[in-house]
């Protein structure tokens, strides 16, 4: 397991998130580090559907056309 460099930073955060999580004795840090990937990777997987939008269309015409390309082997 690897240590990742740690940057300081301050955030401005609501009193009321902190005091309940503290109350409930979260580790702030580290869900503000879970809630900052979360919207890395949902950030990251809106901008990848917006450019590759033409061949997700595209794809979706040929089945819509021509169907599942092995459907013929669908044990289902």
């Amino acid at each position: 397991m690897s240590i990742e460099a740690r940057k300081p930073h301050d955030l401005n955060v609501s009193e009321a998130l902190v005091a309940e999580a503290e109350s409930l004795g979260l580790d702030i840090t580290g869900a503000a580090e879970k809630g900052i990937a979360l919207a890395i990777k949902a950030e990251k997987e809106r901008r990848w559907k917006i450019e590759n939008a033409e061949a997700i269309q595209a794809d979706n015409d040929y089945v819509a056309k021509h169907g599942l390309p092995l459907a013929k082997y669908r044990q289902f």
